[in-house]
């Protein structure tokens, strides 16, 4: 298994053998289904393209009407490839094979990749953790402000990079080595320690630490 695009259905919390309270975020993990394989020969790299959730095809826009049709392949509403390690071979996978949760088992580690929620425009306090002024002392109009953030003379600019007030979030975040607490292949769920990035719904790909 190189991967699998999957859905966050939320959080909530289960109960370890020892009696402790685990937070775990269920994730439905597939199915997906190979649409087509990338080659070296033909394409100059070596790829699997899988579909998550399938759609209408008067939902989707014609050259992708095609590109399903050519592979024999339901209309997706999310196609993404993933690329094999050094170690791994595509010749065992080919189009029409389903990847789902079954791939993963209990214990296992992942890497999670996700679009954190996004919190539009914010200040240097939430944004970047800036810990804001005295409530006393002689301030009394920037309690939250950022402070300066250049030089009076030399050499008399803002350097690019200084964390400022922006947009905050929706963002591509990265989690690795989160482990797997509970499968459940019937229904393609599985549970995961922890939170992961997104909102409910939020599309994410889970990916076999090597």
């Amino acid at each position: 298994m190189l991967g699998l695009i999957g859905k966050k259905i939320g959080m909530t919390q289960i109960f370890d053998a020892d009696g402790k309270v685990v937070p775990v975020t269920v994730i439905q993990a597939g199915p997906c289904r190979v649409i087509c394989k990338r080659t070296l020969e033909n394409n100059g790299y070596e790829a699997l393209q899988l579909g998550y959730e399938e759609k209408k095809e008067k939902h989707t826009t014609r050259p992708l009407q095609g590109h399903f049709k050519k592979h024999n392949s339901p209309n997706f509403r999310f196609v993404k490839e993933f690329r094999p390690a050094l170690n791994q071979n595509l010749e065992q996978y080919k189009e029409g094979d389903e990847f789902n949760a079954s791939m993963l088992s209990t214990d296992d580690l992942v890497t999670i990749t996700g679009t954190s929620k996004g919190r539009g425009f914010t200040g240097v306090m939430k944004r970047h953790q800036f810990a804001g002024f005295e409530q006393s002392h002689g301030v009394h109009e920037s309690y939250r402000g950022p402070g300066s953030i250049g030089q009076c003379a030399q050499p008399s600019k803002v350097f690019k990079g200084m964390k400022m007030a922006g947009h905050y979030g929706n963002s591509r975040v990265t989690i690795h080595n989160v482990e797997i607490v509970k499968v459940d292949a019937e229904q393609n769920l599985i549970m995961v320690k922890g939170a992961v990035p997104g909102h409910r719904n939020a599309l994410i790909v889970i990916k076999k630490e090597a």
